[in-house]
């Protein structure tokens, strides 16, 4: 008569066999799944290289939009990028961050701050193109700033002051209490303990997500055209104290734009293909410029975590 403790135990062990290779079939799939995703993005991006390269010279950086392939250039694109991500970040980064401290340490837990949160984990996932919707009626007839890169920009700092917010939020709660504590204990006020401990403590999660937020706004084609970026533009917008009559410090707010993403899309839509080996190359300089950005915030996080004593 066999034992009955046996028989649990090869039961067990069959049971532990059979969830091994299950493990392993869905370890299997996944990986397949990944490679599959990896190899179709590989093959996108070499084959986007070997039609932009050639294309990526010094005129083409310090050149307008024209009409010839040959001769056409992104500095309008990349110019308007830089001056949108300049009023994008200076709206968003001081309002995200001061928010999420805010909540985080002052607002009293009730019904209405539950609400907020709620609002702004939800505004974190609402599409692009509401907020497009949102500030044509609000920037742009409301407020009168026209179709220009200050609507641009708080446009595009509407759509990552939600990231900016929660990054810097789940920064602030990875902070042991220990440290709030040790600090109250030393007589600090609440924001001698927040600009002192909290901040510099969580920046290095604070500065991942206001760059990660910066690496999708520069990406962001639909709020740029629902607010009225031009597709084809040959001029700059105008440089403080110069021309005739003198330009104001913040007229260049002001002016018309364009950006990269626009750029791409409208050589993308010409059927020339030598104006989609400009898109190319465009995309290129894009794709560069965003990975730069993520690297960077790996970088900034990796060493401010290095620096940072308990």
């Amino acid at each position: 008569m066999q034992d009955p403790r046996q028989d649990r135990t090869e039961a067990l062990r069959a049971i532990i066999r059979s969830h091994k290779r299950w493990d392993t079939i869905f370890g299997v799939v996944g990986l397949l799944a990944m490679s599959v995703g990896i190899l179709t993005l590989l093959a996108l991006f070499t084959q986007m290289a070997i039609d932009g390269f050639p294309r990526l010279t010094g005129e083409f950086f310090t050149s307008f939009a024209s009409r010839r392939a040959s001769s056409a250039g992104i500095l309008s694109a990349w110019v308007g990028s830089l001056l949108v991500m300049l009023v994008t970040a200076l709206f968003a980064i001081p309002i995200g961050i001061a928010g999420a401290i805010y909540l985080e340490e002052y607002a009293r837990k009730n019904w209405f701050t539950d609400l907020i949160e709620i609002n702004i984990t939800n505004l974190a996932g609402v599409p692009s193109i509401v907020y497009g919707l949102l500030a044509l009626g609000l920037f742009v007839y409301t407020f009168g700033f026209g179709q220009s890169i200050l609507s641009a920009g708080l446009t595009l700092g509407l759509l990552i002051l939600p990231i900016v917010i929660v990054a810097t939020r789940e920064a602030l709660r990875s902070i042991p209490q220990v440290v709030r504590e040790a600090a109250y204990a030393c007589g600090a006020t609440k924001w001698q303990v927040c600009s002192d401990h909290l901040v510099p403590y969580g920046m290095p999660g604070i500065l991942t997500g206001v760059i990660i937020g910066l690496s999708r706004a520069i990406g962001e084609t639909a709020p740029i055209i629902t607010i009225g970026a031009l597709t084809f533009i040959a001029f700059l917008p105008p440089v403080p104290f110069t021309g005739d009559p003198p330009a104001g410090l913040f007229d260049w707010l002001y002016s018309p734009f364009t950006v990269m993403p626009i750029q791409v899309f409208n050589w993308t839509s010409r059927p020339d293909p030598a104006f989609h080996a400009n898109a190319a190359a465009a995309s290129l300089v894009l794709v560069v410029l965003t990975l730069g950005m993520n690297a960077l915030a790996i970088w900034l996080r990796f060493r401010l975590r290095k620096n940072i004593k308990w």
